[in-house]
């Protein structure tokens, strides 16, 4: 395992990645806590500034291309951000079951599933752990 071609990439990829690792190790711990303390809701609000850095850096990124720069995962930010908003607006309108399975689908999809496709070969994650 080696770090190097993840800090030898386009800054915005390990941006992308480390917020990605970051934003996994935090909802876990969400997902594992009490909710509706004044913990949750402050560590959620920096799981929803990691997700935000996730999506948003995945516009500078265009290591795959199939139309123009833009790949499939650029929908998958953009849905990203739109869902983050509305989990956001139901957890402040006091909507629990809203923003449960909001916040839940975005963890494990955007995080969870995307992230196992960064582990394919061919990929800069599969090459941190696996080697080239």
């Amino acid at each position: 395992m080696s770090l190097a071609p993840l800090l030898d990439a386009a800054p915005a990829i390990p941006l992308h990645a480390l917020a990605a690792m970051a934003a996994f190790v935090l909802g876990s711990v969400q997902l594992a806590a009490p909710k509706g303390t004044l913990p949750h809701r402050t560590l959620g609000w920096i799981w929803v500034s990691l997700m935000l850095v996730v999506a948003l850096s995945s516009f500078w990124i265009h290591e795959i291309r199939l139309l123009g720069p833009w790949s499939p995962i650029h929908l998958l930010s953009i849905f990203s951000l739109v869902m983050l908003a509305v989990g956001v607006i139901a957890a402040r309108s006091h909507n629990v079951r809203r923003h449960k399975s909001t916040m839940i689908g975005i963890f494990f999809g955007a995080l969870v599933i995307a992230g196992l496709f960064t582990f394919m070969p061919g990929r800069i994650m599969h090459a941190v752990v696996f080697g080239h």
